[in-house]
């Protein structure tokens, strides 16, 4: 594996996390907003879901735009 097929993966596992963060934050504003917890695990969810989508498009092209060379 090359060195930029590395980072790209590094990179998006950073991401990941980004997300798991951004997931916790919706849940936590939407319980701000009077939500219930059902609910703000929705959003959360919903949140989390979009942020990991957005994450392996972009993960994706970057892999085709490389290539599979060294």
């Amino acid at each position: 594996m090359s060195s930029r097929a590395t980072l790209i993966l590094l990179v998006s596992a950073l991401a990941v996390v980004v997300c798991g963060l951004v997931g916790v934050g919706a849940a936590y504003l939407a319980r701000r907003d009077g939500a219930s917890y059902p609910q703000a695990l929705s959003r959360a969810a919903g949140a989390f879901a979009v942020g990991i989508t957005v994450v392996s498009a972009t993960a994706t092209a970057l892999v085709n735009l490389i290539g599979q060379g060294p």
